[in-house]
């Protein structure tokens, strides 16, 4: 059974106080990390069933493509 955790959170995600995910929005403007974003899900999805668990990939790779959506839709409600 994989890990909520492993998939939303790792712990080596973490390390320093701060999300990795948070830090890289802070540091990038909006389209370069939706484009971090993009390429990050397809990375997971193109290697599902090469490395560790295919199952585990495809989380990983909806759960960028959920970040991804909410920023979509986060910028077209503020224009």
């Amino acid at each position: 059974m994989i890990m909520k955790e492993e998939i939303n959170s790792p712990k080596h995600y973490t390390a320093g106080g701060i999300e990795a995910i948070d830090y890289m929005r802070a540091k990038s403007t909006p389209e370069e990390f939706m484009g971090f974003l993009k390429l990050t899900a397809l990375k997971y999805l193109s290697r599902s069933g090469y490395k560790e668990s295919a199952l585990k990939d495809f989380k990983k790779c909806r759960w960028y493509l959920d970040v991804l959506i909410k920023e979509v839709e986060e910028s077209q409600d503020n224009k």
